[in-house]
């Protein structure tokens, strides 16, 4: 039996939540003191030429907390590329970068590695979907379509990331078509795990946003299906903006584990260093 620590983590290229400041020295203290065994990244920056402290942060990061890195590159700029990372304590047997972009304006990848736990095959897939529905429903058919190609149904499966879908219509999914589940939905702590209680004038601030930006959506009104089958009221963590979270964006998912808990790091310092809050969870591999 072994417990993986895993975080996931949108890192926002290594600044700060507002994009004023480098945080990277910052969230690599943050990081170590998890003593994380796998971290899903998010917005890495491979490629900095203008700022070299900015520089291969997949590399800094592995570097300092003394783990395997898996990069996958998808956005390039003149002087920049960014995309996902996977840093693993486990071995790394191998991995692939997958485009899965839908246009010319966002280019996304799916990062799928596969490491070794006492001799048992995990299969990790890092995920940073598209801004419109459309978009991410055409990635998610590419990774199911990965998936039942390349991921055998018996071994354990992780997929974690920014899924940008903030109404969770893409639960079902997941559960039915994968038998995949939000961690925050198998978690024994409960609903008390997801999130901290919001104030009184941020809860006033997102009926605000509710009623006037989203109005198809019902956030408060999102189910999907639970271990035994049935339809239950887990909807995902707040984890953006993280000054003071209120849309459900980042995930981790999973097959073959244990949840044993799973919560937001909220409050300081992760509310300076990304725009973003992390996903935390211990699971127990049988």
């Amino acid at each position: 039996m072994s417990v993986l620590r895993i975080v996931s983590y949108n890192i926002h290229k290594g600044r700060s939540a507002m994009g004023v400041r480098e945080s990277l020295s910052e969230l690599r203290l943050g990081l170590y003191g998890l003593r994380p065994d796998l971290l899903f990244l998010q917005e890495v920056q491979g490629r900095n030429e203008r700022e070299s402290i900015l520089d291969a942060q997949h590399e800094s990061l592995g570097a300092a907390l003394n783990m395997d890195v898996c990069y996958g590159c998808n956005a390039v700029r003149a002087d920049t590329d960014h995309g996902n990372a996977l840093l693993s304590r486990f071995p790394v047997l191998g991995f692939e970068n997958q485009d899965i972009s839908d246009h010319r304006l966002e280019q996304r990848g799916l990062l799928h590695a596969t490491i070794l736990v006492d001799e048992t095959p995990v299969h990790c897939i890092v995920v940073h979907l598209g801004l419109f529905a459309g978009g991410r429903s055409r990635q998610i058919n590419a990774l199911v379509e990965r998936i039942k190609r390349l991921v055998p149904a018996q071994d354990p499966l992780l997929i974690a990331g920014d899924f940008n879908d903030w109404n969770n219509r893409l639960a079902p999914l997941f559960v039915q078509q994968l038998g995949l589940y939000e961690v925050f939905s198998a978690s024994p702590r409960g609903l008390s795990a997801r999130q901290l209680p919001l104030s009184k004038s941020v809860r006033n601030l997102g009926r605000s946003l509710r009623s006037l930006q989203f109005p198809a959506a019902r956030l408060d009104s999102i189910f999907e299906l639970g271990i035994n089958g049935a339809a239950r009221h887990t909807p995902p963590p707040r984890t953006f903006p993280a000054a003071f979270p209120w849309l459900r964006l980042d995930r981790i998912y999973q097959r073959g584990f244990a949840v044993r808990n799973a919560r937001v790091l909220h409050g300081n310092p992760w509310r300076q260093l990304s725009d973003h809050a992390p996903i935390f969870t211990e699971l127990e591999l049988p």
